[in-house]
């Protein structure tokens, strides 16, 4: 749980970005990602298939779009209340214990993107401003092979832990207007997550899945491809449900993804991949217009 804190942009700053809130012409696309082992985070670009697809997908994006600010919802920022880090320079957080002292060097220098963050806390009423906060593993090390530069000003927004599907649903909705004003919004989080099953595997180097993945993934991914956004929100309904994702926090960014989509855009699955326990997959909402 990320310490959580408050901001005040003002009234005059809210009309100054009212004002200069405008379409820039392109609407860019929503990406739902996983951010992958975090065994692999000193892996170089190129050096697995996933950071090959992420180094890929980022070259094709940056060719296609002007990307302003980079909005990730990290499955690893949980707190009370939904909160935009408005930071100029949010710090690299190494949120994961008892790995080799190299995993606790990697920065990813992108700057904050503060006057972006008060724009979306000033118009959802939902959403306050802290600078409490970085770039965490659900963030950097998947941005370090989309975008290396680290030259595009990235923020977060937390994932109120305590509110129902319903809610990130609700809230998400009220981000789409800014596809338009040149942010790419990012959902990094895993469409399966157990992280108990996962390691009892894993921990003795067995990466052979138990079955039932494949079983929840094939349904997860035809009511992604309906846009059964109501059997997304009650995935618990699913038998299997509560055993892809026993906690909120991996399955939430999903959530915030989907509920980014307009008519007019399509899904495209980008990655797939499985472990005991875990899921890769990812896809990419973008207009067709």
């Amino acid at each position: 749980m990320g310490v959580i804190g408050a901001g005040t942009f003002g009234l005059s700053g809210l009309a100054k970005a009212l004002n200069e809130t405008e379409p820039t012409g392109q609407k860019l696309p929503v990406l739902f990602t996983s951010h992958g082992n975090p065994m692999d985070i000193p892996v170089p670009h190129y050096g697995n298939p996933f950071n090959t697809y992420l180094g890929r997908l980022g070259k094709d994006i940056r060719a296609k779009y002007t990307v302003n600010a980079i909005l990730v919802v990290s499955a690893h920022w949980c707190t009370k209340g939904s909160f935009v880090n408005i930071s100029p320079s949010p710090k690299t957080i190494y949120d994961y214990y008892g790995f080799p002292d190299n995993y606790y060097t990697i920065k990813y220098p992108a700057p904050g993107s503060p006057e972006m963050a008060k724009k979306i806390a000033n118009n959802i009423n939902e959403i306050e401003t802290t600078t409490d906060w970085g770039f965490d593993h659900g963030n950097w090390p998947m941005l370090m092979h989309l975008f290396p530069e680290a030259d595009v000003p990235v923020f977060q927004l937390s994932i109120n832990y305590h509110k129902p599907a319903q809610y990130h649903y609700d809230l998400a909705i009220q981000l789409k207007k800014y596809r338009e004003q040149g942010v790419l919004i990012i959902g990094s989080g895993a469409l399966i997550h157990n992280l108990k099953l996962a390691m009892a595997k894993m921990r003795n180097g067995d990466t052979n899945i138990y079955g039932w993945e494949t079983e929840f993934e094939d349904w997860i991914k035809n009511k992604i491809d309906d846009r059964d956004v109501k059997a997304l929100i009650n995935y618990e309904k699913n038998k299997l449900g509560k055993m892809a994702a026993p906690t909120p926090d991996h399955y939430v960014p999903v959530i915030y993804s989907m509920a980014l989509a307009d008519g007019n855009d399509e899904i495209r699955h980008t990655y797939s991949d499985m472990l005991p326990g875990f899921s890769d997959r990812s896809f990419i909402i973008e207009s067709t217009i």
